[in-house]
């Protein structure tokens, strides 16, 4: 039960391209502030095959419901009150996308009536991925420029934090991601350079369309989601995954560049041998590190950015301060 006399508990899930959260928060309706009660992750590969066939398979959907089925139970035995799930670039490309969501409410709502995933718009998801990437940084040390970098699609979003509420300045989605880039193009193992050419150019031509995002308004760039977690484990040499050594890490983009080229060049099993490295992220990190490579020369080095925080908090935990939020009226 909830530990105060006041206080919620919320679930929020978000199901991406590649995985699958769940996140359950303790909170007091109309105050700031959330505490985790648990985090779950799975790999579920929810896009898979998608940007070539334009349908989620069965086998990705039966993964999603047999994940989504788990977190359910999970909320329900932890007393949750309220549950928001999220679902982004997979779904929103989908030809049956009508049976994913018929899926979610099936599922959800055997204990929690009404509920079923929800495909938010690009301004509310940017909101949510902001909130939640800074909700533990010190307005002060704004503006940030907050980068979600998925399986499906990449967020980069340029606000700052006035009287605790998110002022947005510029945000862009961009359909490029470690998933979509990797079945795009990188079918080699380990890729070909002329793989990695043609993977440069393909987010060269993405990153142009987020000429419009003031960056070099941004003091702080913050990267969130699991390429990044990762990339930081990595980069701190951790010879596991350690989330309170990840969540506010500072890198330099040098040093993540570092990393990024010794991941591109890797093979599946090389990556898979990684301490930090979750198994079913080998296969794509390589196209997330091209990704953050591109980010970092083409975008925010240019922008007078010369490192790199990264955050355990993403769009997740936006999502949960949302639920909260609604729960206060």
């Amino acid at each position: 039960m909830p530990g105060g006399v006041d206080s919620v508990r919320v679930g929020a899930v978000d199901c991406g391209t590649n995985s699958i959260r769940l996140l359950v928060a303790e909170g007091i309706p109309g105050e700031a502030g959330l505490t985790d009660v648990t985090r779950e992750m799975r790999i579920i590969r929810l896009g898979e095959g998608v940007d070539g066939t334009g349908r989620l398979s069965d086998g990705a959907l039966s993964r999603c419901r047999t994940a989504l089925t788990d977190y359910t139970a999970t909320m329900a035995e932890l007393g949750v009150q309220s549950v928001r799930m999220v679902a982004t670039s997979a779904t929103r490309d989908a030809r049956n996308k009508d049976e994913f969501f018929g899926m979610t409410a099936e599922v959800l709502g055997k204990h929690f009536p009404g509920a079923q995933a929800e495909v938010i718009s690009g301004q509310t998801e940017a909101e949510l991925t902001f909130a939640g990437g800074v909700s533990d940084l010190s307005p002060a040390d704004g503006p940030f420029v907050v980068t979600d970098l998925g399986g499906g699609s990449t967020e980069i979003v340029v606000g700052e934090l006035v009287g605790g509420e998110v002022r947005l300045l510029g945000a862009r989605s961009l359909d490029i991601g470690c998933v979509r880039i990797t079945e795009r193009v990188l079918h080699s193992d380990p890729p070909t350079a002329a793989e990695i050419v043609e993977a440069r150019a393909v987010i060269a031509a993405a990153l142009a369309e987020a000429g419009d995002v003031p960056v070099g308004r941004a003091a702080r760039w913050v990267g969130v989601a699991g390429t990044f977690t990762t990339l930081s484990a990595l980069a701190q040499e951790l010879g596991e995954y350690d989330p309170e050594r990840i969540h506010s890490s500072v890198i330099p983009l040098e040093r993540m560049r570092e990393v990024c080229g010794g991941l591109v060049v890797s093979t599946v099993a090389e990556r898979r041998a990684l301490g930090p490295m979750h198994p079913g992220r080998a296969d794509v990190i390589g196209g997330g590190a091209i990704v953050v490579q591109a980010l970092c020369d083409e975008m925010f080095e240019r922008a007078g950015l010369s490192e790199l925080t990264v955050s355990e908090k993403d769009i997740l935990d936006g999502i949960a301060m949302s639920v909260l939020a609604r729960l206060a009226g």
